[in-house]
């Protein structure tokens, strides 16, 4: 067997600094350098240069020292910088396109929802909305803070998408296939030279549901994401990262077959979840007119319309059959709302709790969790404009003078 070849200088230091960033960036509260090298065994001297190196970079900033407990120099504690780099999240969903613009220390600097139907609709001309969008969107945060950077890009897209070659390979509600980050172009027209990659919504979704080091929201460490709109998406969180599976494309829980003699599905098969209890289907049961709102769907409910009950009641039993399935593949006890889920939790989660209940074979043993996604509006975008952001923490190299 061929002997590995040892780490060079500047790959170790690219380790280190690596490092260095995460550890800061992970910390429930902001650390010092003694800290840092505390946790991640490099000699202080060696911390001590890395951090300012990604000072100088306007990664990390130091702030204002806490009060001495003895004799010495109070220690300098240090966080993620504000304003000086940022990432963008785009979303293009059947009834809306949006964006969120985000900063290292994860404060939104932009943030803007454009109404629409983009059912069955044009991707060229969807993605140079998309780059209006991107423009004005960027315009707001840079006003902010003058000379920011941008880290990259996250379009996130409800369809099956390659997380190898970032490339769409379907999206039926859009009507969209085989998109790939080269078709950007309209938005690259606006983004520079940052990169742009394609990203499924209800991954970056869960993603934005996982707490930032530091703040007080209660998510469990591994819960699997469900969030409706005219499809249905989900996502696996397990401890914290996400389970792409061998493709990246795990989670398609809106196309697992309720009933193979059922409607015809956009995918091209019959029975699929969201012919049940994806949010159109739901308003079609519920016999409300075309154009109605999940919003009408809950009045209708509230004055005891029958078939608004029933059509709720249907849908709730059908996730939960589906969801019962999963958790009894992946047992993973805790399902978090979002999308129009979010807005329906309350009647659902009794319902979808009953079937989990009945159908997971653990159930005698277990405990189960279905509530409200803590983040909810924006998600997707949300999520996108972190991982655009983590890609510079995890290699700040690029981003340091000299390097």
């Amino acid at each position: 067997m061929a002997a590995t070849p040892a780490l060079g200088q500047h790959s170790l230091r690219e380790q280190n600094i690596a490092l260095v960033a995460r550890e800061i960036f992970g910390a429930p509260t902001p650390p010092s350098r003694a800290d840092v090298a505390a946790s991640t065994g490099l000699t202080r001297a060696t911390v001590s240069a890395l951090v300012d190196r990604l000072i100088e970079a306007r990664i990390v900033a130091e702030l204002i020292p806490a009060p001495a407990r003895r004799a010495g120099r109070p220690a300098v504690p240090l966080a993620p910088a504000t304003g000086t780099i940022i990432g963008l999240g785009l979303e293009v969903n059947v009834g809306y396109l949006a964006g969120t613009v985000l900063d290292l220390s994860g404060a939104t600097l932009a943030t803007r929802t454009v109404p629409g139907d983009f059912h069955a609709s044009d991707p060229a001309t969807v993605l140079a909305q998309l780059g209006t969008l991107s423009a004005d969107l960027l315009a707001t945060a840079r006003s902010m803070h003058d000379g920011a950077r941008l880290a990259g890009v996250r379009v996130a897209l409800p369809g099956l998408v390659d997380s190898a070659t970032s490339t769409l390979r379907v999206a039926p509600n859009l009507g969209w296939a085989e998109l790939s980050p080269v078709d950007t172009r309209a938005i690259a027209a606006h983004t520079g030279t940052a990169p742009i990659m394609i990203a499924n919504e209800a991954k970056l979704a869960a993603l934005a549901q996982v707490p930032v080091p530091g703040t007080t929201t209660e998510v469990p460490d591994s819960f699997l994401y469900v969030s409706a709109d005219v499809g249905i998406g989900a996502a696996i969180v397990l401890d914290r990262e996400l389970f792409r599976g061998g493709r990246g494309w795990s989670g398609e829980l809106g196309h697992v077959v309720v009933d193979p003699a059922g409607p015809p599905c956009q995918c091209g098969a019959t029975g699929c979840l969201e012919q049940y209890a994806g949010t159109d289907a739901v308003l079609r049961a519920a016999h409300l007119p075309r154009g109605s709102s999940v919003t009408d769907l809950l009045r209708a409910v509230a004055r005891d319309d029958a078939r608004a009950t029933a059509a709720l009641d249907r849908a709730g039993h059908a996730l939960g059959a589906a969801l019962a399935d999963f958790v009894n593949l992946i047992d993973v006890p805790d399902i978090l709302l979002g999308g129009a889920y979010s807005e329906l939790a309350d009647l659902l989660g009794p319902v979808i709790l009953a079937e989990l209940g009945t159908r997971v074979l653990s159930a005698p043993w277990s405990s189960f969790t279905v509530r409200r996604a803590p983040v909810g509006a924006g998600a997707a975008t949300i999520g996108g404009a972190r991982q655009s952001l983590d890609d510079v923490v995890d290699d700040p190299t690029p981003w340091l003078a000299g390097d």
